[in-house]
């Protein structure tokens, strides 16, 4: 399978910092879904062009079964990651966002300001997640079985039949 990873950061594009969300991203879901994954990985700045344009083509042209973004989700003026997503998502599956905020709010009481937003286009899930390696980790395991599930059903299997 193929997935995709994007870290949103004017920082990270520029050099000025390594990034660390984005290795997380992958040491994780490797946990998840094992070691023989492709992972497709791209930095790009706080731009909604930029943003929107890594994902169609992570989605359209590579046919990444999965795309998981970090950085981008907060307040401030550059943080656009959901305005870009919303932009190439088909349909908005609210309730990722809901659950990773529920989860991260047990541990850090400003989670709440997180504007995660996650959806599928054609056969593929886009997930927004922070920036914070921390928060990568804890959310995708709060997300573990939604995204197990929304693969078979993307890849067009029925994950409640027998196989």
């Amino acid at each position: 399978m193929k997935i995709g990873r994007v870290t949103i950061s004017d920082r990270a594009a520029s050099g000025q910092y390594a990034d660390a969300s984005g290795p997380e991203i992958e040491r994780v879901l490797q946990e998840y879904l094992g070691p023989n994954h492709t992972f497709l990985r791209t930095i790009v700045p706080d731009d909604i062009p930029a943003i929107a344009a890594a994902l169609r083509k992570l989605a359209d042209d590579e046919q990444c079964a999965l795309i998981v973004t970090t950085g981008g989700t907060g307040i401030t003026p550059r943080d656009v990651t959901p305005e870009a997503t919303r932009q190439v998502l088909e349909k908005e599956l609210p309730g990722f966002g809901e659950i990773m905020r529920l989860q991260s709010y047990a541990v850090v009481k400003t989670a709440i300001l997180s504007r995660a937003v996650a959806g599928t286009r054609g056969a593929t899930l886009i997930i927004n997640l922070p920036g914070k390696p921390r928060a990568v980790a804890e959310c995708l395991g709060a997300l573990r079985e939604a995204i197990l599930e929304a693969l078979e059903h993307l890849q067009g299997r029925d994950p409640h039949q027998p196989a």
